[in-house]
């Protein structure tokens, strides 16, 4: 009752100091030339995408529970392809904010973090008993962290890498090998090479190994026609076989990092 009666003498307290703010509304203050300015409700368009990306993470989950691997890994990929969407889109159309972020950070908590855990684990460690379950919570918790750690460098770290493997790529990792090995009759080596996988994913995104972003590229300059024919190759291979090349890209983008990390740290030789 104690706690209520808070709840509702602080809602009385906000009402009274704003009485144009409406229960339930989002309001956002912004810097505008120097002077703070409310604004009141949500964009529509990349809140959208960002929506959608948290709904095709919700179906990768369903359609794993319910035994259709090769959709819910297709579900993890289509959600990169929306969250990359939806920050891109804000930026293009100035409708970045504070309520964006907040709900992106939690879509993809849900789209990168416990859908290709549940989906690794309804798939092959659920029967390991505690180790399945173990090994899946260290992915969910190492995507959880990762989100959090980054929220907190925002701005504070080299745009030109990410400190830990972004979650998306993660994701990807699992995901990809869920869709390339589905079909796949259980095994010891495979059910090995799921652990291996989804608990070193897990562990590279809360890891300091520095990876590439890649968002120093130019992307609006003039490049050589043969950069379009690049392209074109790279789509082509893609459609041949998606699963196995989308798995082998993004693994091999997993490997970087500690790679170029060992080399680094390796002392030069005498001349």
């Amino acid at each position: 009752m104690t706690e209520e009666k808070n709840t509702v003498e602080k809602s009385e307290t906000r009402k009274a100091a704003d009485p144009e703010i409406e229960p339930g509304e989002v309001v956002e203050e912004e810097l505008v030339e120097g002077a703070k300015v409310r604004r009141k409700g949500i964009y529509l368009l990349p809140n959208a995408l960002t929506t959608a990306s948290l709904f095709s993470g919700f179906y990768a989950i369903v359609s794993a529970a319910n035994g259709v691997f090769d959709n819910a890994a297709i579900a993890i990929f289509v959600s990169m392809i929306l969250d990359g969407l939806d920050g891109r889109v804000a930026r293009m159309t100035n409708t970045q904010s504070k309520f964006g972020e907040e709900y992106d950070s939690l879509a993809d908590m849900v789209a990168f973090g416990v859908a290709p855990g549940l989906v690794a684990f309804f798939w092959s460690l659920n029967g390991l008993d505690k180790v399945g379950w173990v090994v899946t919570f260290i992915y969910v918790a190492g995507a959880a962290l990762r989100l959090a750690r980054f929220n907190t460098q925002i701005g504070s770290v080299d745009k030109k890498y990410f400190v830990g493997l972004p979650s998306p790529s993660a994701a990807a990792c699992v995901a990809g090998l869920v869709w390339c090995f589905h079909s796949f009759e259980p095994s010891s080596w495979l059910t090995l090479l799921t652990i291996i996988v989804v608990a070193g994913t897990g562990v590279l995104m809360v890891s300091n190994i520095l990876y590439r972003s890649f968002k120093d590229l130019d992307l609006r300059g003039r490049v050589p026609f043969a950069a379009i024919l690049l392209v074109v190759l790279v789509f082509v291979v893609i459609a041949l076989d998606p699963a196995t090349v989308l798995f082998t890209g993004f693994l091999i983008y997993a490997l970087s990092g500690p790679v170029r990390a060992l080399f680094r740290r390796k002392p030069a030789r005498a001349r």
